[in-house]
This record gives C-alpha cells, structure tokens and sequence, in this order.
C-alpha cells in the first residue's frame, strides 16, 4: 500500500511538471528567425497555446523534432488569443487546418475577445471548398478536426480544467477596448503573459511574486530615434525597457522572459543592459524554441 501511495505521488508530480516553449517572439517585422507571438504552456502532458502568430504551426513542429513531444500536432487543441491583432492571430488558420490534415480529430477550443467568434467562423467558410473535398473525396479525413468552438472572454477565470487553472486581465494595449494578459496556475508554478501591453497595473497584481513573467518590451534607446507619430503610438501601445524594469520590480517574478522584443536594431545583450542598470532580478531575451521549466 505504501509503495502504491509512493508511486501515485511520483505520478502526480511528474504530470504537474509545467514547462512554457516560446514558439514565436517576434512582431510585425517580418524576421525569419523569430516567428509571430506564440506561447505554449504545457502541463500535465497537455498543451495550452496563448496566441497563435505566424509560423505557430511550424515551430510547434518543429519544437517536437527537438523533443517536445508534448507539441505533436493533434494535440494542439485548446488556445487563447490576448487581442486580435494581425501578428497574434494570423496563424489561426493554420491552426485549424493543418493539425486537422495530420490526424487531430478533436474540434479547437479557443478562448479571446469579442470578434474571436466571428474570427473562426469566418475562417472555416472561407475554406469550404478545402474541407468538402477533404471529407467528401477519396482522402480518408475525419469530419470533426477542423471545427472550432470559440468562446468570447471576460475578465476572471476563464478556464479550469486538468489541474490548470486560467485567468485572464485587461491590459493597456491603446485603443483597443478588450487586450487581455493571462495568468497560467498549475500545480507547480504561475505563469503570467502580458501579450501586448503599454505599463499595465493589472501585470504587477496578477504576477506577485509568480514564477514566470512573460513580458513585450521596446527598447528606449533605440525609441529616442523614431519620429514624433512612432514615438507617440509605441508610447501608448506598447512598454519600453525601463517602464518594465519598473514593473517587474513590483511584480517580484522569479524570472522575466522578454518576448514580443522590439529591437529596432539594438542587440540582444543592448536591451538586457538597459534591464540591468535598472532592475536587479533574473532576466533574459526569450528566442523561438526556447524552453522554461
């Protein structure tokens, strides 16, 4: 009975074992190396996509060549959007159809703002010819892998399955009404995603101390050479190098992985020295694959 109960936690605790992959950390620029913002948290063998920009599908892929097994395309089921920008979101089909065409017979569950119905919808009617002559052809396909059931979010928790529990946050992402960070808890750690955001309170307040923080940034140096309209919209859009510092002071993660970079030619090592001069916790510059557990 004891070595039953031995083994059950030994179980237990290696199925909470979470572990985040960054499959995409770029932005609009289109950089061959750094695929649009995707994040994947996986646990309990199962994983959870926050955004979906392009390139996700690959690099999921290719994340599993690399021993992610976890990351094997049918299981990519379950995802949620911060905001419905182009860059976060222009995977999505890609999402849908490829994961479908190699054998994921489970519909995507998606979870985002308002419009991410209308998103899905939109998306699988304009590829009704591709999915008649899937199913209907000589091409044995399953007829549920490419649906979606796509629920609009609020505030609080907006997922509590599996030993994970999710919530989601207003952020400040400009003009945009609903842009939304998201808190991860599993049974070993709490993981924050900013997505896109200028300084948001609600980061401090969700993070508090959390394991993971991962955060956007634009670098300030290289801010002070754009012109009056960018300086303007990255001001109110978007958080550069020091107004991060300052957050995550507050925020007290144990570490801070920068995603969603901005470099505008400053290098890896330039941003992390505009963070070291001003904050004194675990930091580093997030790349595709990279791997937190």
């Amino acid at each position: 009975m004891r070595v039953g109960l031995l083994l059950y936690f030994l179980l237990s605790v290696t199925l909470a074992q979470t572990k985040v992959v960054l499959l995409g950390t770029g932005n609009p620029n289109a950089n061959p190396e750094r695929m649009g913002a995707s994040i994947a948290v996986i646990t309990n063998g199962k994983p959870y996509l926050i955004d979906f920009g392009p390139g996700v599908v690959r690099r999921a892929s290719e994340a599993f060549n690399d021993g992610v097994e976890e990351l094997a395309l049918p299981n990519l089921t379950h995802a949620f959007v911060t905001h419905l920008h182009s860059d976060h979101t222009v995977g999505f089909a890609d999402l849908i159809f490829t994961p479908w065409v190699l054998d994921r017979d489970q519909p995507m569950a998606v979870y985002g703002p308002r419009g991410i119905k209308a998103m899905a919808r939109n998306i699988i009617r304009a590829y009704r010819e591709d999915i008649d002559i899937r199913i209907n052809g000589r091409q044995p396909q399953n007829t549920t892998g490419y649906k979606v059931n796509a629920t609009r979010i609020r505030p609080g928790v907006v997922f509590d399955d599996n030993g994970l529990k999710v919530t989601a946050f207003k952020v400040n992402h400009g003009e945009i009404e609903e842009a939304y960070g998201y808190k991860f808890e599993t049974g070993d750690k709490t993981i924050v995603i900013s997505g896109d955001a200028a300084p948001s309170e609600s980061i401090v307040e969700q993070c508090n101390g959390c394991d993971m923080l991962f955060h956007e940034v634009y670098s300030l140096e290289k801010f002070q050479l754009k012109t009056p309209e960018w300086k303007a919209y990255h001001s109110s859009y978007h958080t550069s190098t020091i107004e991060l510092a300052e957050i995550a002071t507050r925020a007290r993660p144990k570490l801070l992985v920068l995603y969603h970079q901005i470099f505008w030619g400053a290098t890896e090592e330039e941003i992390l020295k505009e963070f070291r001069e001003n904050y004194k916790g675990a930091v580093v510059s997030g790349k595709d694959l990279d791997v937190f557990q």
